[in-house]
């Protein structure tokens, strides 16, 4: 199998940066991206659709991710932080990452779809 990016993520709510009063939820999320491949590949861009829960949407393109174009070789990983500011207190990210093989193909890696929930929402 050429290219098989595997995604994994982890969120986290910033009680500290968020303003509730202000319809103000600010979230921060940890992705691992690994290479399950046996071609190396590079994360050229990032395509993002963020939907709160008043069904808005924020749709984000973009070269690389947090001013990085990483190159993974097979089995390697990359990890990065980044963030999100939404209107209500939960919400989900989904999207892809737009990746280029050794031969300048391009190819998709889907990012599965996660939840941003305040924490004191969880039952």
């Amino acid at each position: 199998m050429p290219h098989a990016i595997n995604i994994e993520v982890k969120t986290k709510y910033l009680s500290e940066q968020s303003r509730p009063a202000e319809n103000k939820y600010v979230f921060a999320y940890t992705i691992t991206i690994t290479n399950q491949g046996d071609q190396p590949a590079q994360l050229v861009g990032r395509y993002w659709r963020i939907v709160d829960a008043n069904s808005q949407i924020q749709e984000v393109q973009g070269i690389g991710v947090v001013g990085e174009q990483p190159h993974l070789a097979p089995g390697e990983s990359y990890t990065y932080t980044s963030g999100a500011v939404l209107q209500t207190p939960t919400g989900t990210m989904e999207g892809h990452y737009e990746m280029q093989g050794e031969g300048g193909e391009t190819f998709n890696a889907a990012i599965p779809a996660f939840a941003l929930v305040k924490p004191s929402l969880l039952h």
